[in-house]
């Protein structure tokens, strides 16, 4: 039970904590507090002398009985139970409304708060319980050097020790489609405002908002609930309370937003079944902010949006890092594709099949990072650093895509967007001026959890650290290794990619075993690079077959590996049956690959990851490093010629 601690300085003796106190009666309480602040410490220590000496008790000033309980609920299960243990315990009890005439009904005593105040229900029950005598009996303190009873006593109170309201059912009301008014009139004032100064001065008083704490009251009687349970309750009570003021903010946010400041019903969630869905800013003292994007054109979905706000954060971060015009393909939450603008060759263009066509810089970053993996990048979500021009949405008319994120858009370049899919592709305009708070939260079978974001920026000190014995990094290569730690810090984890020309050629991504992550990254990068071979070039097929079923031929002619049924179909692509790309023609072409950037985004824990990275062409490394085997790793580097930094930054993303 809570009691009077008086061993703080002077400043404070008006701030009191409820833990033991080594006054016994407020007339020693007052008797110290008078004294001169150089006489306090002698007195004190006095106290607590006289204390430790006397029998172990704790003495209460005020004590924790419950004298008068305020009752007023929309949720009438396990009233009247509770009532009767009061009405046994000789509680006094007040109440308004239905729950009055509940209590009344089982032929229990009960007064109405009205007769309490002295003072009428008026505008419709709108005000009841807002009165002086009402809150000043749920606030009183009683604790030696306050004069809170005698105030209370002056207009007429007395005090009130027990709280039990539950609010207004607002949610429900809302989500059975009720009009506007309705909703309004279901927002509960007089409660949450009871409810939070019982919950405050839960020192003395205690507060039930739900049934099911009924029994801990009941219990307790006739003393009441401990401290700590009051403590408790009070946890649950401001939980309650925020609860329900978010749900009435939320609802304002959908009722009065538009745009960016509103709340954005979604397609659906993960799948189609999980329905509803939506999204909308953060709540904030300042009101709900706005989110990082207006929706221009469609309907998002849950993992399109997951996809876009990874993909533009990757091009915002990789365009300031470069200062080039960057590009992200997005599928599933990690880039099938990232790169900065290059300069591409005629050769490059045309295994592109974009030969011919006019294509600005950022329309080429675009291009390098589908093109990458077009097999992944099938149906991405894109992401644009600057303004989507003409040629790029030209690009974009013709790729099988679900969306676009971008800092902006030329006008003749929205329409054409705007008018893809029939109207249904996904346009979202970004703002780059938008800064997320520090911390982001989700929430994960129930559970909240809660990080700070990874703000660290990655730039050309982050390859500092040069472990190998070679030790020059080319700007080319500079530039890679920042495209490809960029990628994978907005990739799922584990993950490793690599990087050639200012584009990624291979990403790994969500393997438990980073050797797999460096595996299955490398042979991307073995598609990729052989798509450059003179058989893969030279295969020609039937009039007629359309450009993506061109690329998804060549890629799987490269990877060999089709079944008779699907070889049949294939090969009826062509006029004349291509020659088999064999394992030695695979081989002895990729002997030819070589200037390679490697990251990861966490420290290699043996060689073997360098070893195959050997393979395709490596030659400069970025890695966290802090291994046990950080010794052997930049050995296995040292024997292949690699350069290698240390980061010293681990990247993991979820």
């Amino acid at each position: 039970m809570g009691v009077y601690e008086a061993d703080m300085p002077p400043a404070l003796e008006k701030s009191p904590s409820f833990i033991e106190s080594p006054f016994d009666t407020r007339v020693e309480y007052d008797a110290y507090v008078a004294l001169p602040d150089a006489a306090k410490p002698a007195a004190l220590a006095a106290a607590k002398a006289k204390k430790a000496s006397a029998p172990a008790t704790v003495t209460t000033i005020g004590g924790p009985k419950i004298r008068r309980a305020l009752l007023s609920v929309s949720d009438k299960a396990g009233l009247i139970e509770l009532a009767k243990a009061l009405a046994a315990a000789g509680v006094e009890m007040l109440s308004t409304g239905g729950t009055a005439k509940a209590i009344r009904t089982a032929g229990l005593p009960v007064k109405d708060v009205s007769e309490f105040t002295n003072s009428p229900e008026i505008m419709d029950g709108r005000v009841k319980t807002l009165h002086p005598r009402v809150h000043g009996g749920i606030l009183m303190r009683e604790l030696p050097g306050f004069d809170d009873d005698k105030q209370l006593i002056s207009i007429g109170g007395a005090p009130i020790d027990l709280v039990v309201v539950n609010l207004y059912p607002f949610t429900a009301t809302v989500e059975r489609g009720a009009p506007y008014d309705d909703c309004v009139e279901n927002i509960d004032i007089g409660g949450p405002t009871m409810v939070r100064a019982a919950a405050k001065n839960h020192a003395r008083v205690s507060v039930v908002v739900q049934p099911a704490d009924y029994a801990t009251i009941i219990a307790s009687l006739p003393s009441g609930p401990t401290l700590e349970d009051r403590k408790k309750l009070a946890a649950r009570a401001f939980s309650h309370t925020a609860t329900y003021d978010e749900g009435v903010a939320t609802w304002f946010q959908g009722q009065t937003g538009e745009g960016r400041t509103g709340v954005t019903t979604l397609k659906y969630g993960n799948n189609p079944q999980q329905k509803p869905a939506s999204v909308r800013g953060l709540l904030s003292p300042a009101g709900p902010q706005p989110m990082p994007f207006d929706v221009l054109s469609g309907v998002p979905g849950y993992i399109n949006l997951l996809d876009a706000l990874n993909a533009w954060q990757l091009v915002k971060e990789l365009a300031a890092a470069t200062g080039l015009p960057a590009a992200a393909s997005f599928k599933h939450v990690s880039p099938a594709g990232a790169a900065v603008y290059a300069p591409v060759s005629d050769d490059m263009l045309e295994i592109y099949e974009a030969k011919g066509k006019e294509l600005s810089k950022q329309c080429i970053a675009y291009l390098r990072s589908r093109q990458a993996d077009p097999l992944c990048s099938f149906g991405d979500f894109v992401a644009i650093s600057g303004v989507v021009d003409l040629s790029t949405a030209q690009l974009l008319k013709i790729e099988v895509s679900d969306g676009i994120i971008a800092g902006g858009f030329e006008p003749a370049a929205l329409e054409i967007l705007k008018a893809k899919k029939g109207g249904k592709y996904i346009v979202l305009q970004a703002d780059p001026n938008f800064e997320p708070p520090p911390d982001e939260e989700r929430t994960v079978f129930g559970v909240k959890m809660v990080q700070r974001r990874a703000v660290e920026t990655i730039g050309e000190a982050t390859l500092a650290n040069v472990v190998t014995s070679k030790k020059v990094l080319s700007p080319e290569a500079k530039r890679d290794l920042l495209v490809a730690q960029i990628a994978l810090k907005y990739t799922q984890s584990n993950s490793v990619g690599y990087a050639k020309d200012g584009q990624m050629v291979g990403v790994g991504a969500g393997q438990q075993s980073r050797v797999d992550c460096v595996k299955l990254a490398g042979r991307k990068v073995e598609t990729w690079y052989l798509r450059q071979h003179p058989k893969v070039r030279a295969l020609k097929f039937k009039e007629g077959v359309k450009r993506q079923e061109r690329i998804n031929a060549r890629v799987r002619y490269i990877e060999g590996d089709m079944p008779p049924t699907e070889y049949a179909a294939w090969k009826a692509q062509f006029d004349v049956e291509p020659a088999p790309l064999t394992l030695s023609d695979k081989a002895e072409f990729m002997k030819t690959l070589d200037g390679v950037s490697l990251a990861s985004d966490a420290f290699f824990p043996f060689r073997d990851s360098i070893d195959v990275a050997s393979t395709r062409g490596v030659a400069y490394v970025v890695a966290a490093g802090g291994s046990v085997a950080d010794a052997e790793v930049i050995a296995a580097a040292d024997e292949y010629k690699m350069t290698m930094a240390f980061s010293g930054l681990r990247l993991f993303h979820h």
